[in-house]
This record gives C-alpha cells, sequence and structure tokens, in this order.
C-alpha cells in the first residue's frame, strides 16, 4: 500500500499505562514484597517503588498497556509515521508527559484524555536477571470517557481506520465507547477485532461483551 493509504489505518483504544523499567536487585524486591517473574496490581505498600525506579540512571519510559504494546509494535511493523492511533485515558502529570513523549517518539498519534484528578496509570517493570515483575497501577486508565472519543477530532480518527483493535479490557473501562466504535465499523464494513484478554473479563463483564459481538 502507498504511504497515503496508510495514514491512520489501524485505530487501537484501551488502557495506556507507562511502564517504569530499570534492572534492579533481589534487595530491591524483597523491600517492596514483590516475587520474581510475577504480574500483579499495586498495593499501598508499592506506590513508593514507581519514584525509585523512576530515580535510576539505567530507568526507561515506554508507552505501555496491553492494546498500546500492540499498537505501537503494528506502527513499527508498518513503517509509515501516523499508519496508527490510539486512544486511552491519562492524568496531567510528569508520567503522562512521559507517555506523550513515548508514543510520538514511536510515531502513534495519541490522542489521550487527560484526567483532571487521577495520576496517569503506571506499572513497574523490575529487571532482575532476565526476568521481569510487573506491577500495574491503572489509576487514570480507568477513567476514560466516551465524551472524549465523541469531539471531533477525535471521532475522525475512528472514521479514517480501516481497522479497530480494542483488548478485552477496555470492557472494565468504558464499554459505551467499545460500543459506538463497534456500531461504526458494522455499518461502514470496517473490521473491528477484539480479545477475552483475561478469564474474568468473560466471567464478570459478559453483558458488555455479549453487547459489542454481534
Amino acid at each position: 500500500m502507498a504511504a497515503s493509504n496508510l495514514e491512520g489505518v489501524l485505530l487501537g483504544m484501551g488502557n495506556p499505562l507507562l511502564d517504569i523499567s530499570a534492572v534492579v536487585d533481589e534487595a530491591f524486591l524483597a523491600k517492596y514484597d514483590v516475587k520474581p517473574n510475577n504480574a500483579i496490581l499495586a498495593e499501598d505498600k508499592h506506590l513508593p517503588m514507581y519514584d525509585e525506579l523512576s530515580s535510576k540512571e539505567n530507568v526507561e519510559y515506554i508507552a505501555g498497556g496491553a492494546t498500546q504494546n500492540s499498537i505501537r509494535v503494528a506502527q513499527w511493523m508498518l513503517q509509515t509515521p501516523g499508519a496508527t492511533s490510539y486512544m486511552g485515558c491519562i492524568g496531567k502529570d510528569k508520567y503522562g508527559e512521559e507517555m506523550k513523549s513515548a508514543a510520538k517518539a514511536a510515531g502513534v498519534t495519541a490522542h489521550y484524555y487527560e484526567d483532571e484528578a487521577a495520576p496517569t496509570g503506571t506499572c513497574a517493570v523490575c529487571v532482575v536477571g532476565g526476568e521481569r515483575s510487573l506491577i500495574a497501577n491503572l489509576s487514570a486508565a480507568n477513567c476514560y470517557k466516551s465524551e472524549h472519543l465523541k469531539k471531533p477530532e477525535n471521532w475522525a480518527l475512528v472514521e479514517k481506520a480501516k481497522y479497530i483493535y480494542i483488548a478485552g479490557f477496555f470492557l472494565t473501562v468504558s464499554p459505551e465507547s467499545i460500543q459506538l466504535v463497534a456500531e461504526h465499523a458494522a455499518a461502514n464494513n470496517k473490521v473491528f477485532l477484539m480479545n477475552l484478554s483475561a478469564p474474568f473479563i468473560c466471567e464478570f463483564f459478559r453483558d458488555a461483551q455479549e453487547k459489542v459481538l454481534p
């Protein structure tokens, strides 16, 4: 396909998390009661970890979250700036600015909804001896509103896209947004993609899931 035909061809919507990745030692894991090679949701005892990781010389910031990771990889494969776009909710803070910079550097057109109250969602990535432990703090990622999607400059991304991908995790945040996009895709013969994400989605968000499936 010509580059002009690829602009905005793929849209993703989901829960953006800024990965804060650094090499640490086992004492660091023990300090925050984190098991090697594990993935958990953050508790209060983990919250100081994010600033400590940020202070390390080897820290890396990556625009993450399940859907955003997929979009970044697709963007890298397509090799055309602006071929992909993404929407989700971040906070108005330093991690939100890092997220915007990271998405821009990856070539993704990101239109984030910026929540005034909640901090940007983060995921601590603690690397020890080739294994990594993940501690996710969803925060603002849980706050996306369909009003943001309906704004003309954001809905334009939906209209431009030929393929739309939304991970099942987003059913816990804004099923109304998913429904709007799914109905647009169906009406305009576009490819709409979802996945199941995790067993708890099928167990506890079945109604929202079944509403989208047609």
